[in-house]
């Protein structure tokens, strides 16, 4: 086959698969939402006063917070997904299906950082905005 050829039919199948999202969703299926959220010191914290021991749910506290409690922090996005009980009772398997660095799991079990929760079909990927 001639080298030209070859480039046009590449070319041709790259452009028929449509635009291709990034490499999180290939992997961790359809893209659903995003939000932020400020992680608090009460969102270190059930609702029995028991310290929270993992980043998931620290993260999960604070959409309970957000929607059953109605305690909301000014950088507080609401977000569908997790409006859901059934949804948050599953946000550790997706924080364990999904990313994010040992750095910035770190930072959220010992600090109060903004976050960004991405939210596809079997993960989520939680990155620090700000500490």
């Amino acid at each position: 086959m001639k080298p030209g050829v070859l480039v046009v039919l590449l070319t041709a199948a790259i452009l028929s698969a449509g635009p291709v999202r990034d490499a999180e969703a290939q992997i961790l299926g359809q893209y659903i939402e995003s939000y932020r959220a400020r992680l608090s010191p009460r969102d270190h914290y059930n609702s029995n006063g028991e310290r929270l021991q993992s980043a998931a749910a620290i993260i999960r506290q604070d959409r309970a917070n957000f929607y059953v409690y109605g305690i909301r922090d000014p950088e507080d996005e609401a977000d569908s997904f997790f409006s859901k009980k059934s949804n948050r009772a599953r946000l550790e398997q997706l924080l364990e299906n999904g990313r994010t660095s040992p750095d910035d799991i770190y930072r959220i079990l010992n600090g109060t950082p903004l976050i960004k929760v991405d939210i596809y079909a079997t993960g989520i990927v939680v990155t620090i905005l700000s500490d």
